[in-house]
Formats: structure tokens, C-alpha cells, sequence
């Protein structure tokens, strides 16, 4: 068992790092400030490569895979989890076409996606809910050569910068009653309408999408009419749950990084406050949290790669590692003490932000859920 990145990843680390620390960093301010994502942030990934991770080299992309994505989000989210949000859905929206879509609208979206040109997402939660497909009521009526959508999904990440939205309306009834379309941004009937406010991951652009009589043509379907579910859970339990563990794990890692540097610099009673064994215990949870969690998402990220199912591992890794970095952000503020609650310490976003990740992707009660049956089967 080699638990050594390869070398490719490897190298995807150091230059998202590098990326990360000189280009996404001084954006970070200004971000929480406006609540609003840089739009040539976007450009800049793609010019990186991170976008197309998950993409054929076909299609614009350099498929270097999922253990890969994974580190990838990790870095930006280490230093930005706003923007490592919106890298990860991204993925989600050019996963779904990437498997599922037709060869036109491989070749119509995807190199648009992996250069930049697109900013991809999903949009599949409505006021409802978003873990219960059945009872979403966004319908796709079939009229002429094409559908007519009406309805509306909220929280959706990357909302009002996509140029390309992978969605799912009810065709029909049950299981068999839901499709999957891409809406392209500017279609009449399509709106992305409030932006919405959110105590964490504030850069990141999270809103609604209203549609009302938008009208698609039949080339728009992903699929075939009633792969809606299978689409959608797919997608969001092998790639959106892996990659909102990814974002925690760079949260994680975050907190580490600056509970570790403070207790050495702080100096209390004479001695830095490393020194002290209550302190050192906080550390000490935070690593182990760090070390488990890291392990949960590579294993899912390299199960995905081999073509294995990972549904059950990716929902372990989201469930734990969001978790993890809740208690980890909430251990580094205590140990900043009254500094961590401080706006010029970046403890506090990291708890913010901790906290957001838990709903997304799917609820840790949902995630337990998810475990229970497997560990039951």
C-alpha cells in the first residue's frame, strides 16, 4: 500500500499552492467584504489548469483525476474556501456533462469550461430541499422539439457567474420522472435572481435561479428524459461530497497552520503558550482531526480514479472532515483567546466557513444516513 502522492499530483500541489499564496490570497479581504467572487479569478484557474482536472484532454481538459481535484481544492481552500467552493462545483457541472452529456455538448461546453471561458455549476436544491429529489416542483413540460422549464433552486454556488447550468426538473413522476438539462446563461425565462447573504465561505457567489416558461431545445437534455436522479445523485455524492470535503480539508489545514503558529509566537507567564499542556491538547486534536481527514479524501479521490465506487467513502469523508474542521476552527479560536475573535485574525472566517460546509452537499444527518445503511448492509 503506497501512500506517496504521484509525482503528478505532486507537482499540481506545488503550483496551486504557489497559486494560491500570490494570486488568490490578496483577493481574500476584499471578498468578505463584498460577499461578491472576482469574476477574472475564473480566467486565472483556467489559465492554471484547474478547472478542466476532471476533463478529458479531447475536451480541453487534463484528466489528471479526482486525487488530483482534490488536492487542488484543498490549496485554495487552505487559503480562500470561498473560492475553493467554486472551483469544486465547478467540477460538479463538468463531471455531469463529462459523463453524461452527448458528444455535441461535450464539445460545445466542456474546453469553454476548462479554459475559463465558462464558470460551471449545479443547480439542484429548491426551497423544499435539497435532499429530496422526489418532492423538488420544478417541472420540464415537453413542447415542440424542446422543454418548457418552470420553477426555482436556491443556494446554488456559482449562481450568477455560470454560463452553463446543469439542472434537473420533473418530466414525470418518481424515480424515472426527473431530467437533467443545461441552461445556458441569457436564455429567455432564466433569471438568477437574489444574491444571497451567508455568515461564511462570503466570496463565494450563492443565489437563486428562477425559471419561468424558459425554453430549451431537446439538445439541451443530458441523457435521456427520466436520467435526472441518476445524474444527480451521482454527481453529487461522487464528486459534490468529495469536493466539499476537499474544502474542509483546507479549512483543516488552515486552522492547524495558524493554531500552531500562534501558540508559538504568544508568550504567557514567560514561555510561549505551546508550552502549556492545554494548549498542546487542542493541537494535538487538531492534528489527528488533520491527519484522519486527509486520509478519508484521498481514499475517496483515488477509489473515484479507479473507476470504483466511492458514493459511500466520498459521503464518509464530507460527513467527517466538515465536522472535523467545525471543531477544528473552534479549538484555534480558543486558542487565539480574545484574538480569535478578532476580525484581523482569520480563525474566525475559518469557523464561519467551517460552518457553511456542513449543509452543503448534503446535511451530516443526511450523511449519516448514507453511512448507517452501508455499515448495516
Amino acid at each position: 500500500m503506497d501512500f506517496d502522492l504521484p509525482k503528478q499530483v505532486k507537482l499540481v500541489r506545488r503550483s496551486v499552492r504557489e497559486f494560491a499564496e500570490t494570486v488568490v490570497a490578496p483577493l481574500v479581504e476584499e471578498m468578505e467584504e463584498t460577499g461578491e467572487f472576482p469574476a477574472p479569478l475564473v480566467r486565472q484557474m483556467g489559465d492554471l489548469g484547474v478547472l478542466g482536472l476532471v476533463t478529458a484532454p479531447e475536451h480541453g481538459g487534463s484528466n489528471l483525476g479526482y486525487l488530483a481535484r482534490t488536492v487542488a481544492v484543498e490549496e485554495i481552500s487552505r487559503v480562500s474556501a470561498a473560492a475553493g467552493i467554486a472551483l469544486q462545483v465547478h467540477h460538479m457541472g463538468a463531471a455531469a456533462i463529462g459523463e453524461f452529456g452527448s458528444d455535441p455538448q461535450k464539445a460545445k461546453y466542456l474546453p469553454a469550461l476548462c479554459r475559463g471561458d465558462y464558470l460551471g455549476t449545479c443547480a439542484i436544491t429548491e426551497p423544499t430541499g435539497g435532499s429530496d429529489l422526489l418532492g423538488m416542483t420544478s417541472t420540464a413540460r415537453p413542447t415542440g422539439d424542446g422543454y418548457v422549464l418552470n420553477g426555482r433552486k436556491c443556494f446554488i454556488t456559482n449562481c450568477h457567474l455560470s454560463d452553463a447550468v446543469v439542472m434537473v426538473a420533473k418530466t414525470g413522476e418518481g424515480p424515472r420522472g426527473i431530467s437533467a438539462f443545461i441552461v445556458d446563461k441569457g436564455t429567455a425565462g432564466f433569471c438568477a435572481g437574489r444574491h444571497e447573504r451567508k455568515m461564511g465561505l462570503r466570496g463565494a457567489d450563492t443565489g437563486e435561479i428562477v425559471l419561468k416558461d424558459c425554453l430549451v431545445s431537446r439538445a439541451q437534455l443530458i441523457g435521456n428524459e427520466g436520467d435526472g436522479m441518476t445524474i444527480a445523485l451521482k454527481t453529487i455524492s461522487e464528486v459534490g461530497r468529495a469536493g466539499m470535503a476537499a474544502t474542509a480539508l483546507g479549512i483543516l489545514q488552515a486552522c492547524y497552520d495558524e493554531a500552531v503558529k500562534f501558540a508559538k509566537d504568544r508568550t504567557l507567564y514567560g514561555r510561549p503558550i505551546a508550552h502549556l499542556q492545554a494548549i498542546q491538547w487542542q493541537i494535538a486534536d487538531i492534528y489527528a482531526d488533520l491527519e484522519a481527514s486527509r486520509l478519508l479524501c484521498y481514499q475517496a479521490g483515488w477509489l473515484k480514479d479507479a473507476g470504483r465506487d466511492c458514493a459511500v467513502e466520498a459521503t464518509l469523508a464530507k460527513t467527517y472532515v466538515t465536522e472535523s474542521a467545525v471543531r477544528a476552527a473552534k479549538k484555534a479560536v480558543e486558542i487565539h483567546g480574545g484574538c480569535g475573535t478578532m476580525l484581523e485574525y482569520p480563525v474566525q472566517r475559518y469557523f464561519r466557513d467551517a460552518m457553511v460546509c456542513i449543509s452543503a452537499g448534503g446535511t451530516s444527518e443526511i450523511g449519516k444516513l448514507v453511512i448507517s445503511r452501508a455499515a448495516l448492509a
